[in-house]
């Protein structure tokens, strides 16, 4: 249970960190309607929880 806890925390923070860097070439790529900043901006808060969520995660775990 220890495991899968930490692998889905190590998830999370590469997820978060991939949204984060990566933010405009996703929302370029995927998504296709005006306001590209706001999507940009949208996914970059969604990757900042996903990294708030699995550091708190392991910091709990271990």
């Amino acid at each position: 249970m220890r495991e899968f806890f930490l692998f889905i925390a190590i998830v999370s923070l590469v997820c978060g960190v991939k949204f984060i860097y990566d933010a405009r070439p996703i929302v370029k790529k995927y998504f296709s309607f005006g306001d590209k900043n706001e999507a940009t901006l949208g996914l970059k808060i969604l990757g900042f929880l996903l990294m708030i969520i699995g550091g708190t995660l392991m910091y709990f775990m271990y």
